[in-house]
């Protein structure tokens, strides 16, 4: 992967460039914000695959209310999104909605769903984050494709990123395989988020760190670059997106 001075420079050239890996089982290539906590227990995601083996390049947002529920905020099917994987409960809701995403200076990026979120981010270079992106972009694929890498790569970020635990590999809630490679890494140094209105405060660890899966939200804001895979879908194996209603 070529080095890029900025996540604006890095995730457009994602976008011209984009080409998941190859391989046979189900493999995406973007972008976005794996997670950021609030204190008040708001949680907000942000994906954006530019391409993917199961479907169109889709953006999607996440947010868990301080209750736990969670919802999936995208624009095409959820079974061509990130609910085939992560939603499984009936209190999780899948939403359409329009996201539009505007990078507003080379480390600034607003996230937008008319009428329900602006979400307003500022990003950052830090040591940790730029030891790990320097370690990401010289790897080979065959390395980031390792769970066994990726179990040291979870222990290694941890302390080094402060973020709490780290799920790289292991299994969503719907049974399928994943692993994750985050390539280039910024931290999130700045971040107001209002959604239905409500403004949801300031970011800062969750009480308790929650998780899905196997994959841990991290205690930290993180925005990533690279590539993600699932294992294929096998109804006799995996569990249907299972949620409670479209809400527009």
């Amino acid at each position: 992967m070529t080095s890029h001075q900025t996540p604006q420079e890095a995730a457009l050239a994602t976008v011209r460039d984009a080409a998941p890996w190859p391989g046979t089982d189900e493999r995406f290539v973007g972008y976005g914000v794996m997670g950021l906590p609030f204190r008040n227990g708001h949680y907000l995601a942000l994906r954006h695959y530019v391409a993917t083996t199961i479907g169109p390049g889709y953006r999607t947002v996440w947010h868990r209310d301080p209750g736990g529920a969670w919802s999936f905020y995208s624009g095409i099917e959820p079974e061509q999104s990130c609910p085939r994987y992560f939603a499984d409960s009936p209190t999780t809701h899948t939403v359409h909605a329009n996201i539009d995403l505007d990078w507003v200076g080379p480390y600034e990026l607003r996230v937008t769903i008319p009428d329900v979120l602006d979400w307003r981010l500022e990003l950052a270079s830090t040591p940790a984050t730029a030891t790990m992106s320097a370690i990401g972009r010289r790897l080979p694929v065959s390395a980031w494709r390792s769970q066994a890498f990726l179990k040291a790569m979870e222990h290694t970020a941890r302390p080094l990123m402060r973020t709490g635990r780290i799920g790289l590999c292991g299994s969503v809630p719907n049974g399928q395989r994943f692993g994750l490679a985050p390539q280039r890494l910024w931290a999130v140094a700045a971040s107001s988020a209002r959604l239905h209105g409500s403004d949801l405060g300031d970011p800062g660890p969750l009480p308790r760190q929650d998780r899905l899966g196997d994959f841990w939200l991290p205690q930290r804001g993180l925005f990533a670059v690279g590539n993600a895979e699932f294992e294929t879908f096998d109804p006799t194996r995996h569990r249907t997106v299972v949620t409670s209603d479209r809400r527009g």
